[in-house]
């Protein structure tokens, strides 16, 4: 018996309230470009500049006592994580510590990094400190624009790649439902203050990557639905392209969630905030497939009287099932 998470045959309406959906997108987008400018982002030492302290022991990393060791010393935005290799000996304990700088300057002072050894050896005498490497403002502003310019490299590929495969209008709905989910992530991240560095710019090209596939299915079950059904209006046509591709939509979305919440239980908190903006990405990406994407293309329309008929089109994702 086969699991399925929705029936196998459905005919929903998606498009009957979508003057409410897609205003209430864009009210979310709204407020999330406002938290933006309002708010602003809790960037990472990756983009404010800092210095990096290596550590190695004998003894097990415990994180929660170096960072009580460093909290009387006021430092501000302390990450500290232990990083594992397959390569390490089993006396080798190395944990990367991370702190951000300190008025503006582009390193934190000598002193400052004495005192931070001196508290780490109150908790193990044993440490040492095999390298101090330093971020500074200059290099953490080329990153900010470094990772913009990729975000938006990734979408305009994505505009010209679907222009090429479908028609104008499926490339417009596919690129605003891609930059809708960018904002609303960016949104989530600037209300809720979660740390953003490199690895939250990684879940954004991925959560790209992502909501395109999602939409690549429907749109192009849509396209050989237009062929088939030359006589249906576009809305009957979508609404039938969305629910034939429903139970696979559905399915790989609940099963990409399982994996990424128990990253997100489990993982601890070096990749949480990156496992956090991945499962935002899902959501939000499944639901932009069908509700942004989908009806932006209903509303400016597609030809359909195309010379010669696409003997593939929606074999290589619309007809897979769950």
């Amino acid at each position: 018996m086969r699991l399925r998470l929705v029936p196998k045959e459905t005919s929903w309406d998606f498009f009957s309230r979508s003057k409410l959906t897609l205003g209430f997108s864009g009210l979310l987008v709204v407020a999330s470009i406002i938290a933006f400018f309002v708010i602003g982002l809790n960037f990472g030492i990756d983009f404010r500049g800092g210095t990096t302290i290596r550590t190695e022991s004998t003894q097990a990393v415990d994180v929660g006592e170096y960072r009580d060791a460093l909290a009387p010393l006021g430092l501000g935005d302390v990450s500290i994580s232990e990083v594992f290799d397959p390569n390490f000996g089993p006396d080798q304990n190395v944990a990367m510590v991370r702190i951000q700088a300190q008025d503006g300057d582009q390193a934190i002072s000598v002193e400052t990094i004495r005192a931070v050894e001196d508290a780490l050896q109150t908790v193990d005498p044993d440490i040492t400190f095999p390298s101090v490497e330093s971020v500074g403002p200059k290099v953490s502003g080329e990153l900010i624009w470094t990772a913009v310019e990729a975000v938006l490299a990734a979408i305009a590929t994505v505009l010209i790649y679907i222009w090429l495969r479908f028609e104008w209008q499926f490339s417009l709905g596919a690129v605003i439902a891609l930059v809708h989910d960018v904002v609303l992530t960016i949104g989530v991240f600037s209300i809720l203050q979660i740390q953003f560095d490199l690895a939250i710019i990684a879940a954004l090209l991925t959560i790209v990557g992502y909501s395109l596939n999602d939409t690549v299915v429907v749109f192009d079950r849509v396209r050989e639905n237009l062929r088939r059904y030359k006589k249906l209006e576009l809305q009957e046509v979508l609404n039938l392209s969305i629910n034939e591709t429903l139970s696979r939509t559905v399915m790989t979305s609940v099963t990409t969630l399982i994996a990424l919440i128990a990253l997100f239980i489990l993982g601890g908190d070096v990749i949480r905030g990156f496992v956090f903006a991945m499962i935002w990405g899902v959501v939000v990406g499944s639901y932009s497939s069908v509700f942004v994407a989908s009806a932006i293309l209903l509303r400016l329309g597609v030809k359909r009287d195309w010379s010669k008929p696409d003997a593939e089109a929606g074999t290589q994702f619309g007809s897979a099932e769950s």
